[in-house]
């Protein structure tokens, strides 16, 4: 992997050594087997269980009591798709969204220290490991995506504030349904969980809604005024036919 696309040399390096354990930064975690990833999870990100039960494919109870027989193993997974409640294939699906999703925030510019605990595994256990470079890759790319949406990260963690359509704008309903968990309080990551959606594909739609105008971007600058001359002030009152006529000109070539 060149330079220019790694996101984390640690890693990289942690791969290359087929290192298993848990990669501990500011922003999430990354669980390691044999140097690929096998889960993530990061506190901007809904986990796994938001994913299932928010949108309604597992019921709550579902997932508690998976965790409840299984966790100890560090196999709730292989426990939900042998009691029945998953395919191995949606399971699958599902585990690979969130690993993504989380792992994109966990690999975020950190300013704290980055470590490793060797031979620490999480309680989810291993559906489907995916190589590290891949993960770097997603990550990159999404981050040129988001960029590409909208170049002003700040509105990733500001709370959404919506804007009311211009006449005849279209919104799709997966925009709608964004916009009306869009209350002035909540953040991209509080409708994600509100939701049961990626958090990464929440930010993608908040930046793609702020570039329609759909959504305040935080800080955004008016359009500056033109500047009035100063002896405008000065000739306001003089009656004066070419004076006004000099004034109007002058006010139509600022503006």
């Amino acid at each position: 992997m060149s330079r220019t696309t790694t996101v984390s040399p640690m890693l990289v390096r942690l791969a290359a050594e087929r290192a298993t354990g848990a990669l501990l930064r500011d922003h999430g975690t990354l669980y390691l087997v044999d140097g690929r990833v096998v889960h993530a999870e990061s506190p901007s990100s809904p986990g796994l269980d938001v994913l299932l039960t928010a949108g309604g494919r597992l019921p709550r109870e579902g997932w508690d009591e998976a965790v409840h027989r299984a966790g100890a193993h560090q196999a709730v997974g292989r426990f939900l798709v042998d009691s029945g409640r998953l395919h191995d294939g949606e399971l699958e699906i599902c585990h690979l969204g969130a690993v993504f999703d989380a792992a994109f925030f966990a690999l975020a510019p950190a300013s704290g220290p980055t470590r490793f605990r060797y031979g620490v595994g999480h309680w989810f256990g291993t559906v489907r490991p995916v190589p590290a470079e891949a993960v770097e890759r997603e990550t990159v790319r999404r981050r040129e995506l988001l960029d590409s949406a909208w170049p002003y990260p700040a509105v990733d963690s500001a709370p959404v504030v919506p804007r009311r359509a211009a006449p005849g704008q279209p919104v799709g309903a997966r925009q709608r349904a964004l916009l009306a968990a869009a209350d002035g309080v909540r953040t991209p990551a509080d409708i994600a969980r509100a939701l049961g959606r990626p958090a990464f594909h929440t930010l993608l739609d908040v930046r793609r809604l702020a570039a329609a105008g759909l959504v305040e971007t935080p800080g955004e600058q008016p359009p500056p005024t033109p500047a009035v001359p100063a002896w405008v002030g000065e000739v306001a009152t003089d009656p004066d036919i070419a004076l006004l006529r000099r004034l109007r000109d002058a006010l139509e070539a600022a503006l």
